[in-house]
């Protein structure tokens, strides 16, 4: 007998843009929330030399390959290595993101024009937990992109909604020109991600 139950589940998470994504030679979905926001806020320019966190399975930074160009530079960092990924000008580094040492990093590959994340925990489904791994991971990635940063650089990460997104909001406010919060029409319905942009850092670390 046909079980239409057993059938929607399997295509829970095929979607428009996941089938899009398929088509057009994209490694995940999620390329299309880069791309609406770099095509709303300028994020990424020719040439530029981009720091992908938590790039697996690598359609961001792919996206960021493609957009910087042969001028330009993308480093990858991640716990998984995104095997579907090659390119002269991509080079991937093999890291727990809160075990980076960001002063060795730095001077090995900084400074960097723009420092984008995508991290999302491994959800639970408890809210107050999730929202909480998620806050860490988004001050996480802001502090790698304080020390990574070039003077008029940009920063965005992905976080999730809660009562700490004010004041993460108001802190990165320090250290750029505008902060915008944004949701991309590609995120699914029911999910609290949004998008915190950083431009224009003001804040570099001195160079001693």
């Amino acid at each position: 007998m046909y079980d239409k139950s057993s059938k929607m589940k399997t295509n829970r998470w095929d979607d428009h843009y996941s089938r899009r994504a398929r088509d057009e030679k994209w490694l995940a979905r999620s390329v299309y929330k880069l791309q609406e926001i770099d095509e709303k806020f300028n994020l990424i320019r020719k040439g530029d030399r981009l720091l992908d966190l938590g790039c697996f399975p690598g359609s961001w930074s792919q996206y960021g390959i493609k957009k910087v160009g042969p001028p330009g530079k993308v480093v990858g960092v991640d716990l998984t290595r995104p095997d579907r990924l090659s390119s002269p000008n991509f080079r991937f580094i093999q890291a727990d993101v809160f075990s980076l040492d960001l002063e060795a990093l730095a001077r090995e590959i900084g400074p960097m024009d723009v420092v984008i994340s995508d991290l999302a925990p491994q959800t639970t489904g408890v809210k107050l937990s999730d929202v909480s791994r998620s806050m860490d991971l988004a001050r996480q990635a802001e502090q790698i992109a304080l020390a990574m940063l070039r003077l008029k650089g940009h920063f965005l990460c992905k976080v999730f909604e809660g009562e700490d997104l004010r004041s993460f909001k108001a802190e990165a406010a320090v250290n750029f020109e505008q902060v915008r919060l944004f949701r991309s029409q590609v995120t699914r319905k029911h999910s609290r991600e949004v998008y915190l942009i950083g431009l224009r850092f003001v804040n570099p670390p001195s160079k001693v």
